[in-house]
């Protein structure tokens, strides 16, 4: 993997567009490769807008693998998730535990070796923005690699 390109691609597609007014309120991008060793599963390669604890992306990669999406719940920061909607490389959750009035989301993407995760506040309008940012990322990935 080119760490420069990705990188690169970060800056342009996810950093712009994280924080107030923007699309995604924070961003993690985490190396996910199921044939590798274990010890590189929860590596955070990067993140905007959250100071991830490694300790809490492993037991969300631990929840990705169990593979019970919709039997169990996750948690990212201060928020615990439940799964509402699971598509082919891709699924979305809401925040159980929010104060927020229009709610949190989060949007969780496999993309060749990478996990990308976007967190949102809001509703459909605001997941739908977000989607958009998550999506060009990980074309723009996905295009360097094949």
């Amino acid at each position: 993997m080119d760490w420069a390109f990705v990188h690169k691609v970060w800056e342009k597609s996810i950093s712009s567009n994280v924080g107030s007014g923007q699309p995604l309120k924070a961003a993690l991008l985490l190396n996910y490769d199921p044939n590798a060793p274990s010890r590189l599963m929860s590596t955070i390669a990067e993140q905007e807008g959250i100071k991830a604890d490694p300790t809490e992306m492993c037991e969300l990669i631990s929840f990705i693998k169990r593979n019970k999406l919709q039997k169990e719940s996750f948690v990212i920061g201060q928020n615990q998730y439940l799964v509402t909607s699971i598509h082919e490389s891709w699924f979305c959750a809401r925040s159980m535990n929010t104060s927020k009035p229009a709610g949190e989301g989060a949007i969780l993407m496999q993309t060749g070796a990478f996990f990308l995760i976007g967190l949102y506040d809001g509703s459909i309008g605001s997941a739908s923005r977000a989607m958009v940012v998550l999506d060009q990322f990980s074309w723009q990935l996905n295009r360097r690699n094949h």
